[in-house]
């Protein structure tokens, strides 16, 4: 013998019915501090943050590690097999 059967009631309802709690103050209240704190950070997301936040030391330091990632590939800038020291040597090829 088999019994079914059909119970047509919200998803509140079915919360309310089983004892579940009410969660909707709470996900209200996360969504607008959650709306809040995006906000916020989209009005630090300007070009000169961004720059500042990802190199704090300027543009001679994305040198300095320009020429460090050659020394360790163990090729100089200019495309040959070389070491690469990084400082010039002084004398014109």
């Amino acid at each position: 013998m088999k019994i079914t059967f059909d119970v047509d009631c919200t998803p509140a309802e079915a919360r309310q019915f089983l004892g579940l709690p009410d969660i909707v103050p709470l996900q209200e209240r996360m969504m607008k501090e959650l709306e809040e704190k995006m906000l916020e950070n989209m009005r630090t997301l300007d070009a000169e943050t961004l720059m500042k936040t990802w190199m704090p030391l300027g543009l001679e330091s994305l040198g300095d590690l320009q020429k460090m990632f050659w020394a360790q590939m163990g090729v100089n800038p200019a495309g040959s097999a070389a070491p690469f020291s990084g400082k010039s040597s002084g004398k014109k090829e």
